[in-house]
């Protein structure tokens, strides 16, 4: 662990929590001032990460760096605990830019603009503590002090059913945190040595059993997040139903933080559950592919064409959790910060459009790319990132997953040829949805709602997608700009992973409902997908 003096990832944190307390303090009565003062704080914390992140991280050390550790509730041994890896630290960024874009792009906001930018703010400096949080108390308040900003967003600014979708979202969201809650007290109760430190709770023997139901514990809670098939149904209506600002750290940031806490702590610190667990993400992930294309097509609601897109999306990440290889582990890691970069842009479009149609309803469109040059040119560009293009972000994440699972020496061939197969339906499907989306928006005779559209993106509108595309294109064409900051933390988790499969093989333990693992110490097979 490397740590130094001054606490940078507190100020990160704390930042933008104190300015947002100082909102009510800001003189402003047409809310002109208050867009100013937020995106001014966004954009300094932005700038914070960056410098520190610069000048105090080193890329090839795969340890935690950063680290801070400060008594904050003694009597129950919870500490403000904090630190950074190659996992947490390109996420980081990844949201505070998000973040930032997010309070540009609420430009027009003048529904109450002081609460909207004091939830953002707030929303702002949980989801850095989140990814930087390394006590599972303070992780778990973290975790549930960004729901509520979220919440009331979607409540108070989202469509005609916000208060459904906001509803849906905070018990869904709210109701699976209590397994994380569960899962962290029974680890830290467990053995003799009582700790909510995520370093040191990885460290302690637990039985397989013990390991088995804390993974289940943790994997609801981050697959309702993430969100895996089934559970993943409050995302399309909230996605519905909020507004662009939103919609682009639900799509940027808040899914993501379901794929950090599946490596931070189903993988990393239970890998012998994982080894059990991962043939079951490999499925779930083709699952969340192939239903998530499918459903994405038959939506006629654009902003739930792209939710559904985002369900797709992320089931790669869990191919390349599950696959047991460097290569695939940096593709779960690419592919979050991808698709965050990509699915805000995308957003971010889809609320620039319904500024001028006033309508999500694809029926109503068409012929746009007369009207809107500009707006059809960046959305293009942006469907061309998600579907894979050579030369954008998505296609390297994704060919790094697949090629990392394939490589896997971990899985039967019969296992990995019918995975990468299913998957390759899912990379079909995705141009089709896509691109009859962009056909039926664009082209082709203008809908009733196009008709008295004579303004095209403004300048700020340009801006905010422009920021999301440079780096979405100059990672397709220069990966190593973002794969140097953890593939020296990759190749470890991976290797921890594999580790724990001799290990599970040896003790040759049989469950209820689940067959033991049949495996020669030599060559491991695990319930007949895994050697």
């Amino acid at each position: 662990m490397v740590s130094t003096s001054f606490p940078w990832l507190t100020a990160i944190i704390a930042l933008p929590l104190v300015a947002s307390f100082m909102i009510p303090l800001v003189p402003d009565k047409q809310g002109k001032t208050v867009r100013w003062y937020g995106l001014g704080v966004g954009l300094a914390d932005l700038v914070l990460a960056i410098y520190a992140f610069w000048k105090h991280y080193d890329f090839q050390n795969p340890d935690f760096q950063l680290v801070e550790n400060y008594a904050w509730i003694p009597q129950i041994g919870v500490n403000w605990t904090l630190a950074v890896d190659g996992i947490s630290m390109p996420l980081v960024i990844l949201a505070a830019l998000v973040t930032t874009l997010s309070m540009l792009a609420g430009w027009k906001v003048t529904n109450k603009p002081r609460l909207f930018y004091f939830l953002l703010l707030i929303m702002y400096s949980a989801q850095i503590g989140v990814f930087c949080a390394q006590d599972m108390i303070q992780f778990f308040l973290l975790w549930e002090v960004e729901l509520v900003p979220v919440y009331i967003l979607i409540a108070i600014w989202g469509g005609p059913k916000r208060l459904y979708a906001a509803t849906k979202f905070i018990l869904y969201t709210a109701l699976a945190s209590i397994f994380i809650l569960v899962s962290a007290l029974s680890m830290a109760f467990y053995g003799d040595n009582f700790t909510f430190n995520m370093q040191e709770l990885g460290l302690k023997d637990y039985s397989l059993t013990f390991e088995l139901l804390a993974y289940v514990g943790f994997l609801i809670a981050y697959g309702v997040k993430l969100p895996i098939f089934p559970l993943h149904t409050w995302l399309p209506d909230a996605h519905g139903e909020a507004s662009a600002p939103v919609s682009m750290i639900l799509a940027g940031v808040l899914l993501k933080m379901g794929g950090y806490a599946l490596i931070r702590m189903n993988m990393e610190m239970l890998p012998h559950a994982h080894v059990y667990f991962a043939p079951i993400l490999a499925i779930l992930g083709i699952v969340n592919i192939i239903y998530g294309a499918l459903a994405s097509f038959a939506q006629r609601n654009l902003k739930r064409r792209m939710a559904y897109s985002s369900i797709s999306h992320m089931g790669f990440v869990l191919l390349g959790i599950a696959s047991f290889t460097e290569l695939g582990m940096s593709g779960a890691v690419l592919q979050m910060v991808s698709h965050g970069l990509i699915a805000a842009a995308l957003f971010f479009l889809a609320g620039v459009t319904y500024d001028r149609t006033h309508t999500l309803d694809m029926d109503e469109m068409g012929g746009l790319a007369k009207k809107m040059p500009s707006t059809f040119a960046l959305f293009t560009i942006c469907s061309m990132a998600s579907l894979a293009l050579p030369g954008m972000s998505g296609f390297v994440g994704e060919l790094a997953i697949f090629l990392g699972f394939t490589s896997s020496d971990a899985y039967t061939s019969a296992f990995k040829v019918v995975v990468l197969l299913l998957a390759a339906v899912g990379l079909i499907l995705t141009p089709i949805y896509l691109l009859s989306m962009l056909r039926e928006m664009f082209y082709g005779k203008e809908g009733k709602a196009v008709k008295e559209i004579f303004l095209d993106a403004n300048p700020r509108e340009l801006f905010i997608t422009a920021s999301l595309i440079v780096p979405i294109i100059a990672i397709g064409l220069y990966p190593k700009l973002i794969t140097q900051t953890y593939d020296a933390k990759t190749v470890q988790v991976a290797q921890n992973a594999r580790n724990a499969v001799p290990v599970v093989a040896q003790q040759m333990v049989s469950l209820p409902g689940l067959a033991a693992p049949q495996i020669p110490t030599a060559q491991p097979k695990l319930l007949g997908m895994i050697k």
